[in-house]
């Protein structure tokens, strides 16, 4: 049983607040009368939605067995006989009404004015149990995801990181949701200057009801008018685990699966946790691969546009007569037959998130053969574009972060756009301000670009490549960790069951 801090508890303003809990019909006042020598009325009031009802019986319960001649006029030896632990006396009237609003059970006496109790009995039914991965799925390593109960997630967290200096601090954000959210950091790892900036953010906020995670994200990122995600959303254990141990903070709130994790770089949204479960030149190699597509997604259809409108030239001879013969009966231009094709894209793949898996499945499948046969033989299109956009289609996923993909669809339309224009020099005029974009951003006052951007060179080594784990024992240093050293790394003793003669 703790006791909170006496703030001048008005009992006037308890009763009007208690008055307007009763305008619902969920809002429930219990009455448990005492015969001692004089008798005391003590009250249980609370939301009927939102508490364990079992707990509830089981304190009523418990209440009505106490012995007669025990003296309980007083709200701390009526709370000497709940059996909860966390149940607190409280003289806060902010902490009550937020308290009984969440689910607490109010326990409260007429014989006393100047105090109350909450006791946490908060019911969670309706909260999904099962934590598997949906959107990050790996096929090596755990599959531990979160849901969204934040206690349950501060849990699993707690049992990868069992050390005293992971420190968790709470605050409530939204004027409407009293949502709880929690910052995360490990104290020998994360700089305390970053610490301060994204709690200094978090308490800033005027909003008045938080749904998700995501929803901070932008609420304190650095730069709204972006494409780019500024910090890593993940719903996996391994990627908040790993934050934290580089010298990351993390940020979650109640109600969501997500936690966002920063200061974030660009490669950050790049790497998968199967690049450490697996061997380093595999995980480099598989790395490598991610850009190199998110790459194509980007550039693909756009050079098509550019080269059949402008560059057809260096089209070689024997390619140059199919696309020809590919094209002879399409009535459009170049870039309208692209914007069709990539727009048709789009809207299978908002049908195929939105409707039931295993509909959206089959939906995808046979609505892009369908579609994409139909509109070759009416000859809206042409095979080659249909291969390119379907391959950068799928590129556009290869992107561990739902959010960046995102970024990748979206700027592919002005790329195209200036392709029709300028051909090739609009490409890269493109590309320049994009890249011009990125070395602008910052991520909690980082720069985005960091490690290329400024250069630190020894923080590339888990950039584009995934380094051996004898290399990438160190913090990276743009972060400004509090200590720089993860592990010390001893080379294997090979030792031979036999030696040849």
């Amino acid at each position: 049983m703790t006791t909170m801090p006496n703030n001048q508890l008005n009992h006037a303003t308890i009763k009007e607040f208690l008055t307007a809990c009763h305008q619902s019909s969920d809002f429930i006042t219990i009455d448990l009368s005492f015969m001692l020598t004089a008798p005391t009325l003590i009250k249980l009031s609370y939301y009927r939605t939102l508490v364990d009802i079992d707990m509830l019986n089981f304190i009523i319960k418990s209440l009505q067995q106490v012995d007669p001649s025990t003296s309980l006029t007083k709200i701390s030896e009526i709370v000497a006989h709940i059996p909860i632990e966390e149940t607190q006396i409280s003289h806060d009237m902010e902490s009550i009404q937020l308290g009984v609003l969440k689910g607490l059970l109010l326990v409260h006496s007429d014989a006393e004015l100047d105090s109350y109790a909450l006791v946490p009995i908060i019911s969670k039914k309706g909260l999904r149990t099962s934590n598997a991965t949906e959107e990050e799925f790996s096929v090596v390593g755990p599959k531990v995801g979160f849901i969204e109960d934040v206690d349950y997630n501060l849990k699993l967290i707690r049992l990868q990181l069992n050390s005293p200096d992971l420190i968790i601090k709470e605050f409530t954000v939204g004027t409407l949701s009293k949502t709880r959210v929690s910052l995360l950091y490990l104290a020998e790892a994360a700089n305390q200057e970053n610490v301060a900036k994204m709690e200094k953010r978090i308490k800033a906020i005027d909003f008045d009801v938080i749904f998700d995670t995501t929803q901070l994200d932008q609420l304190i990122a650095d730069n709204s008018f972006t494409p780019f995600p500024l910090f890593t959303t993940t719903e996996r254990r391994d990627r908040v685990v790993y934050s934290l141990v580089l010298g990351q903070v993390a940020v979650v709130c109640d109600g969501s699966p997500y936690f966002i994790t920063g200061p974030s770089n660009l490669s950050d949204f790049f790497l998968s946790p199967e690049d450490y479960y697996t061997p380093w030149l595999l995980g480099s190699f598989f790395r490598i691969i991610r850009i190199l597509g998110v790459a194509f997604s980007l550039l693909a259809s756009a050079m098509y546009v550019a080269i059949i409108t402008f560059h057809y030239d260096i089209i070689p001879k024997e390619l140059l007569g199919r696309l020809i013969y590919s094209r002879q009966s399409v009535p459009f231009p170049p870039l309208i037959e692209a914007l069709f094709l990539e727009i048709t894209v789009e809207f299978l793949r908002e049908a195929g998130a939105r409707l039931p898996s295993r509909i959206g499945q089959t939906l995808g499948i046979v609505g892009g053969i369908i579609l994409g046969q139909a509109a070759v033989e009416a000859s809206l299109t042409s095979n080659v574009l249909i291969i390119i956009v379907s391959l950068s289609a799928l590129a556009s996923f290869v992107t561990p972060i739902y959010k960046m993909s995102n970024a990748i669809r979206f700027l592919r339309f002005p790329i195209i756009f200036l392709a029709a224009i300028w051909g090739s020099l609009g490409i890269a005029l493109g590309v320049s301000v994009v890249i011009i974009h990125l070395s602008q951003l910052r991520s909690l006052g980082y720069p985005y670009t960091v490690p290329f951007f400024p250069l630190r060179t020894n923080d590339l080594k888990d950039s584009l490549v995934r380094s051996s784990y004898s290399q990438i024992n160190t913090r990276p240093s743009f972060l400004k960790p509090t200590t720089s050293v993860r592990y010390m790394p001893h080379k294997a003793k090979v030792k031979r069951d036999f030696d040849e003669e």
